[in-house]
C-alpha cells in the first residue's frame, strides 16, 4: 500500500507529469495540472484513488455516518498521514469528499486536547483580530550541503491569496517586507485567526525543524515548529497555505511538524495542505472557507462546501483535496 501512496502523491505533487507516460524522446509529455480530462495520467490516478478506498474505507463503510455533515475523523499510523482522504473514490467514481465531512488527528491523545480547547468562537471576528501573511520577502536558506544560501521563490500568488482574505474579512495583510519574522511573532499570541501563505519548509530528519519563511530582519526568517510550541496561543484556527505544511517526521504518536506544534500550544484546529495547489483554486477555496465559515461555527464543514464548490470549478482534486482539517471541527 505505501507504493500505492507514494505513486498517488507523486501526482498531486507534480501536476501528473510523475506518472505521464513519455514521449518518443523520453520526456515526460506536458500536461497542465488543472487540465483534467486531458491529462493521460488520469485513468492511472482514478485507479490509485480507488484502490486505497477499497483498503482503507470498504472495510468500514457500513460503520460511518449517512449524514454528509456528520463528522469522520481519521488517526492515521505512519504513510497514512500523506493520504489525501477527501479524494478517495468508491467503485462509482464518488469522492470520499462528497459523501463525508472529513477530519484527522494525530494521535487519539491529541484529538482530546484539541477537543477541550474547542467551541470558543464568538458571533463576530473583528478584522483587528486576524493576522493575514501573504509572500513575505523572502529568506535565504541551503538547500544542499555545502552549497551556498539562495533565496527561496516569491510567490506572487500567495499574495494574491492573502489580499483576497483580507479583503473579504476587511482586515490588513502583511504582504513583501512588512511580514517579518518579529512582527508576526508579536501578533500571533493575540491573533484568533491566523492564515500564513508562504513557503513551507520540511524536515525530514527532525520534524521539529520544519519552518514557515517569513521576511528576515536581523534573523534568518525562518518560524520552526521548535519555536511555535513554546508559545502560548489563542487562535481558533491556524491556517497554512504553503507547500507540505501538513508532513513532519512520522512517529508512532503521530506527525512531529508545524501542526502538531501549533496543536500542542493551543489551537484547536490546524488546515494544512498535502502538495502545493495552484494558486489560482487555492485563493477561491480558502476565500469560499471564510465565507462558509462565517454562516457556520463548523470548520470541517465549511472546508467541506469551500472545497465542493471548488471542484465544481476545478474537477481535478489537484485543486482542492490537498487540503485538510486537523484536530476539532468547532
Amino acid at each position: 500500500m505505501t507504493e500505492i501512496i507514494t505513486a498517488t502523491r507523486s501526482y498531486f505533487r507534480t501536476g501528473g507529469l510523475a506518472v505521464v507516460p513519455t514521449s518518443e524522446a523520453g520526456s515526460p509529455q506536458p500536461t497542465h495540472p488543472l487540465d483534467f480530462e486531458a491529462n493521460p495520467a488520469r485513468p492511472l490516478m482514478k485507479a490509485q484513488l480507488q484502490r486505497l478506498h477499497q483498503i482503507l474505507i470498504e472495510p468500514i463503510a457500513d460503520l460511518l455516518p449517512d449524514a454528509p455533515n456528520h463528522h469522520v475523523t481519521f488517526v492515521p499510523q505512519g504513510p497514512l498521514f500523506l493520504v489525501p482522504f477527501a479524494a478517495l473514490q468508491d467503485k462509482d467514481g464518488k469522492y470520499l469528499l462528497e459523501k463525508h465531512t472529513i477530519l484527522t488527528a494525530p494521535s487519539i491523545q491529541v484529538m482530546g486536547l484539541t477537543r477541550k480547547g474547542s467551541g470558543v468562537r464568538s458571533e463576530k471576528m473583528s478584522p483587528e483580530s486576524a493576522l493575514i501573511v501573504g509572500n513575505p520577502v523572502m529568506p535565504e536558506v541551503v538547500f544542499e550541503p555545502g552549497e551556498p544560501a539562495r533565496p527561496l521563490a516569491p510567490l506572487p500568488g500567495a499574495e494574491q491569496e492573502a489580499k483576497a482574505i483580507a479583503a473579504f474579512l476587511k482586515a490588513p495583510a502583511l504582504i513583501g517586507s512588512q511580514a517579518t519574522k518579529a512582527a508576526v511573532l508579536q501578533q500571533m499570541p493575540k491573533a484568533r485567526l491566523i492564515h500564513l501563505a508562504t513557503h513551507g519548509l520540511f524536515d525530514e530528519m527532525r520534524g521539529i525543524g520544519s519552518s514557515i519563511a517569513l521576511a528576515p530582519q536581523q534573523d534568518n526568517g525562518l518560524l520552526t515548529a521548535d519555536e511555535i510550541l513554546t508559545m502560548k496561543l489563542q487562535a481558533e484556527l491556524v491556517v497554512l497555505s504553503a507547500c507540505d505544511t501538513g508532513r513532519g517526521r512520522i512517529t508512532g504518536d503521530g506527525v512531529i511538524g508545524l501542526s502538531r506544534s501549533i496543536l500542542s500550544a493551543g489551537v484547536p484546529s490546524v488546515i494544512v495542505s498535502l502538495w502545493s495547489i495552484p494558486d489560482s483554486p487555492t485563493a477561491s477555496l480558502m476565500t469560499e472557507f471564510y465565507r462558509q465559515w462565517q454562516n457556520n461555527p463548523d470548520k470541517a464543514q465549511a472546508l467541506r462546501q469551500a472545497m465542493l464548490i471548488t471542484k465544481q470549478q476545478h474537477p481535478n482534486p489537484i485543486a482542492w483535496a490537498g487540503f485538510t482539517l486537523i484536530g476539532a471541527g468547532e
